[in-house]
């Protein structure tokens, strides 16, 4: 069963139950789904490739949004929790990425092996590089903040 497959059933089963939340994230996602579908270069075959990078997409626009509601205090808390269930109900369908410390220990390495260890203008270059051999495995933003954790 294809993810587009999926997220049509959760959003039949989302209405069946009067499940607003759910079938509002569902919806938004499909809407983007579709957007992405009408682009230029749109391949079918790669399908849940697709559908996988505009969850994944979603869901760090989300996770921003969330730190920028939190900023509001009482105010933004309630879009705050929202948005952080529609981040959780999304993460099923997204890849899973390296927890803090396998990205720690890539990075560690990475640092010993270029021998850059306590040179802080090596940062973008070992972030680069462990993105290029591991962008599919890992945050790119806890790399950038572990790299400058561990270069000074």
């Amino acid at each position: 069963m294809t993810i587009a497959t999926e997220l049509a059933a959760e959003l039949k089963d989302a209405m069946l139950k009067k499940d607003a939340r759910r079938r509002d994230v569902v919806r938004q996602v499909q809407t983007e789904i579709t957007i992405a579908r009408s682009e230029p270069g749109y391949d079918p075959s790669k399908e849940d490739e697709v559908v996988q990078g505009v969850i994944e997409s979603y869901s760090k626009r989300m996770q921003k949004s969330i730190t920028e509601y939190e900023g509001y205090g009482e105010r933004g808390a309630d879009m705050a929790a929202k948005l952080r269930f529609e981040v959780d109900y999304l993460s099923r369908w997204m890849p899973q990425k390296l927890d803090e410390d396998a990205t720690r220990a890539l990075i560690e390495a990475k640092i010993a092996e270029l021998g850059v260890a306590g040179d802080e203008k090596a940062a973008g270059r070992v972030t680069g590089m462990i993105m290029k051999d591991h962008k599919d495995d890992v945050d790119g933003a806890l790399v950038n903040r572990l790299v400058r954790e561990l270069l000074p």
